[in-house]
């Protein structure tokens, strides 16, 4: 994702707006701190944050409904009021 300054948005909107259209993240700043990310409408909410560098990535590729359940006697009322009395 390539990041521009204000005034270099302000002063180029046009061509920038042609770049995000085409397809392009771009990161707006404003003195030195990130202040708008710019995406395509089509891109999914997955892609902004992938984009935005807020998405990590799974550390196994196997299927959630794969994974085993547990099962317990205790219900999840009684394992809240155990981890509250510690407070």
């Amino acid at each position: 994702m390539e990041t521009i300054s204000h005034r270099e948005f302000r002063n180029q909107s046009g061509k920038v707006l042609e770049r995000v259209r085409n397809g392009e993240t771009i990161a707006i700043t404003n003195h030195g701190e990130v202040a708008a990310i710019l995406s395509p409408p089509h891109a999914s909410a997955i892609d902004r944050l992938d984009a935005a560098g807020r998405l990590r990535k799974a550390s196994s590729s196997e299927p959630f409904g794969l994974t085993e359940r547990l099962h317990s006697d205790t219900t999840s009322a009684e394992l809240l009021n155990d981890l509250r009395e510690d407070r």
